[in-house]
This record gives C-alpha cells, sequence and structure tokens, in this order.
C-alpha cells in the first residue's frame, strides 16, 4: 500500500521544495530590484535662486529621494545649518538639489601663491598637537617658533627660539579665505602649518625641522615686541632657577600692567 503511495508522496515533497525555492528566489529578485529605492530626506531650492544670493532658511524645502541617488554630495537636512547664510556660487533653479559643490569651501582650489607676497617665501613643516598649542593655532595667527635640539657639546637637550613674529598662513589645507564654516570638524584638524617666511629663514626652518623638534608659542596679533636678547634653555637651566626667578619678576609686571589696563586702572 505504502509503495505505491511512495512516489506521491515524494513527488509532492519535492514540488512543495520546489515551490519554497522558488519563492525565495522570487524574494531576493524582488529585494535586489527595490533596493536603492528606499526614500531618503533631501534638501532642495523651493524657487529660483540667482548665482551670489545668500542661501536663506525660507529658500529651501525638504524632500524625499531614492537613496541609490544620493550621493555625500548632497547636503543633508541635518547639515543644512552649515550652508545657511552662505553666498551660492551657481544659479539654483526650483527642485535642484542642494550641494556642497554650490558654495565656496576648501573644495574650491585657492591658489596658495596669490597670498604670499612678494619677495616672501611659504614653506610647510609638521607641527602637530601639543607642538601647535593644543591646536589653537589658526591662519593669519602670529607665533614665535622654538626648536628643542641635542647640544653638540654636551650632548643634552637644548630650547631655543628660532624666529619670532612669523606669520601662518595655512593650517592643513585650510586658509585665511577658506570657509570653515562648511567644513566638518575632521577636516579642521591639521599636522602641518605653513608659514611666510624670507628665503633664509625658510632654509632656516626646514634645517631645524630636520636636527629637532619644533613648537608654537601663540601671540597677542597687536603684540610685535620681539627679544633682544637671544637666550637658550638647557637642562642647567631648569635646575639652578636663577634665570626662573628673574623671568617670574618680569612676567609678574608684565602681566600686572595688563591686568591694570584691562580693568581701566594704571600701572603705578
Amino acid at each position: 500500500m505504502l509503495k505505491g503511495k511512495a512516489p506521491i508522496i515524494i513527488a509532492l515533497v519535492l514540488g512543495f521544495l520546489a515551490a519554497i525555492v522558488a519563492y525565495r528566489t522570487l524574494k531576493r529578485q524582488e529585494e535586489r530590484v527595490r533596493e536603492g529605492w528606499n526614500l531618503v530626506p533631501v534638501v532642495v531650492a523651493n524657487r529660483n535662486i540667482t548665482e551670489g544670493t545668500v542661501l536663506e532658511w525660507d529658500m529651501v524645502a525638504q524632500r524625499d529621494m531614492p537613496e541609490q541617488f544620493v550621493t555625500p554630495s548632497v547636503v543633508a537636512p541635518n547639515q543644512i545649518e552649515k550652508v545657511i547664510g552662505q553666498p551660492l556660487m551657481v544659479p539654483l533653479q526650483r527642485g535642484d538639489l542642494i550641494l556642497w559643490s554650490h558654495f565656496r569651501s576648501e573644495g574650491t582650489f585657492e591658489r596658495l601663491s596669490n597670498i604670499v607676497n612678494k619677495q616672501a617665501r611659504a614653506v610647510t613643516l609638521n607641527i602637530e598637537g601639543d607642538s601647535s598649542v593644543g591646536g589653537w593655532v589658526r591662519p593669519n595667527d602670529i607665533v614665535d617658533i622654538i626648536g628643542v635640539f641635542r647640544d653638540p657639546k654636551t650632548e643634552q637637550p637644548i630650547a631655543v627660539t628660532i624666529m619670532q613674529s612669523v606669520l601662518v598662513l595655512a593650517t592643513g589645507k585650510i586658509t585665511g579665505n577658506t570657509n570653515v564654516a562648511l567644513l566638518d570638524e575632521s577636516a579642521k584638524s591639521y599636522s602641518q602649518i605653513t608659514f611666510m617666511v624670507l628665503p633664509e629663514e625658510a632654509e632656516m626652518l626646514v634645517l631645524a625641522s630636520r636636527l629637532g623638534k619644533l613648537h608654537l608659542t601663540l601671540r597677542n596679533p597687536e603684540d610685535i615686541s620681539e627679544m633682544e636678547e637671544h637666550h637658550s634653555t638647557d637642562l642647567q637651566t631648569l635646575l639652578t632657577g636663577t634665570r626662573a626667578k628673574e623671568l617670574k619678576n618680569i612676567r609678574d609686571r608684565t602681566f600686572r600692567i595688563i591686568r591694570l589696563r584691562a580693568s581701566g586702572g594704571g600701572a603705578r
């Protein structure tokens, strides 16, 4: 009895399995077809906007678009505040996507040579982290450059101010002309700084960077004072403490005057 029904049962089982396989195959094909067609929000112009117009909130609207057409060049709704208040570099038609390339940013290729003074030179050095005042150095800042080397006579480390009142042209790829409001935080970090110096000073800095480690100290932009005597600091200077006491007295007098001026009083 069972022997006669066995082929039928086997056929039914195979048919059921074939149906499952076919169903799963169709589902996978359907998923592949639908892949990339999920809708995601984007920002578009809600009117015609002329080139040079400063983008305002009432000029944009949110729309949905298949995700396969949305690339990193598209400004997302949670990023729109970065471009609000920025002038457009191109005209837009109603419904056009808002793109990062529509605004001036680090992607707008600027020639560094255009901001280098005649008879000056731009030189780039690897200076990062604690060596750049904790990353607070910005383009157009004025800094002093300190070099830490090994004294050839004593083999002990020695620190010396190599240059004073040096103009910072760029930090990484950011210059004073870069619209930093359009940049992500990661794009603002840097490990290289470009300075504007004389040709002979560029030689000094390049050699100094090969011989030791360079550090920056940040100046007030209105401070043009310079050290008349060029001292260096070594281990003996730190251990004796004599010079530290002298400098503390000078520092106390100097900063006291600054505090009095800031509060509206006069030095006594």
